[in-house]
């Protein structure tokens, strides 16, 4: 399969040297069952770190993947530049990249996690993902796209590049969701206080690592994130607004059904499902400074919306911040890997420094 660069290219095209303190993995969620061979480790998490020599911020990233990618999705853009993780690292945060249980480098044993959903077909992601401008039944906005390195079609040497880093999600939404929270959870154990960012289905982790380690999540930056509220689509229905596995609701709720779902339409025109009033607050998210954040030619223009106003309705103090509003044009839903990616972090950033996260 071609490559989107030579070894000779990315050599001649490297910048200054990336000088950590150390670079190293660990595993989290590891959680022991008996089989008919004997006792063996199942949901576990892969974590790589990168510590900068010169650490200059008190609070450490964590960066959740999305759909079936991998935590690679954080480490280059699509022509082999360097990606969001190394860029933070270059600001003088510490990094660490999630593998979700059953992707990238967390091993997929369907022994042992369940069966695997359906992979994304091929002309899905150029829909979705590489090339929507292209496609004359269009989402709304997709015309904009502008920031994908190569065609985005298949045979381009990007889009191979891509697909190729691309697997299939577990069939059981609850119990891989539950596997992340754990691994999550375990690993701001390890490491204390963070900053979360997570991507489209890596969403959920966010935040249902918050429920369980309320104190240690200092802020969460969705990106994208898998929606709107109550969403019953693939990769897994939203049955508790935002997660397939029970969140912490005020008052307490038994069953997801308590939480009465109500329709409603957001300005301009878009659907979304709330809560039934007086609506039930997510205590445990209620001091976690939130980002939604949408590029300006995503589909996720049309689910982010009811996201964001799920969040503040239960009393969240979230933010639905749009790359256009702050001069970043052109984007599609995996903003991380495209041209501009050092601009949309940028933009992060900033919304950090504006809450006092960046000491």
């Amino acid at each position: 399969m071609s490559t989107p660069f030579s070894p000779r290219e990315l050599h001649a095209t490297a910048g200054e040297p990336l000088v950590l303190a150390r670079h190293g993995h660990v595993w989290t969620g590891l959680e022991s069952v008996s089989t008919d061979s004997g006792a063996a480790v199942r949901g576990q998490t892969y974590v790589e770190y990168w510590i900068p020599a010169e650490l200059q911020h008190r609070l450490p990233i964590v960066m959740v993947h999305g759909g079936g990618g991998q935590g690679l999705d954080y480490l280059s853009d699509l022509s082999g530049g360097e990606g969001w993780a190394q860029w933070f690292v270059r600001r003088g945060y510490a990094v660490y990249v999630v593998d979700r249980p059953g992707h990238g480098r967390s091993p997929a044993d369907p022994d042992l996690l369940g069966a695997p959903a359906p992979g994304l077909p091929t002309a899905m992601v150029e829909r979705l993902f590489s090339a929507p401008e292209q496609f004359e039944d269009r989402y709304p906005g997709a015309d904009l796209h502008s920031q994908w390195v190569g065609s985005g079609r298949p045979g381009d040497p990007t889009f191979d590049s891509f697909v190729a880093a691309m697997g299939p999600m577990p069939a059981d939404s609850a119990q891989h969701y539950t596997d992340c929270q754990r691994g999550g959870a375990e690993l701001l154990d390890l490491i204390g206080e963070a900053i979360l960012v997570t991507h489209s289905a890596g969403g959920p982790v966010g935040w249902l690592v918050a429920d369980a380690r309320p104190g240690r999540v200092k802020a969460i930056v969705a990106v994208e994130p898998i929606g709107p509220s109550f969403q019953a689509a693939p990769p897994g229905a939203l049955t508790w607004g935002l997660t397939a596995v029970p969140l912490t609701f005020d008052p307490p709720v038994s069953a997801p059904e308590d939480l009465g779902l109500t329709p409603t339409t957001l300005p301009p025109g878009i659907p979304a499902v709330l809560q039934s009033e007086p609506a039930r607050t997510l205590p445990k998210l209620a001091d976690v400074p939130v980002a939604v954040v949408t590029a300006e030619a995503s589909w996720a223009n049309g689910t982010d919306p009811g996201t964001v106003a799920f969040l503040q309705q239960a009393g969240v103090a979230a933010e639905h911040l749009r790359l256009a509003e702050h001069g970043v044009h052109g984007n599609g839903h995996m903003m991380m890997m495209e041209r501009n990616n050092a601009e949309s972090a940028a933009v992060i950033e900033a919304w950090l420094s504006s809450k006092g996260l960046t000491d």
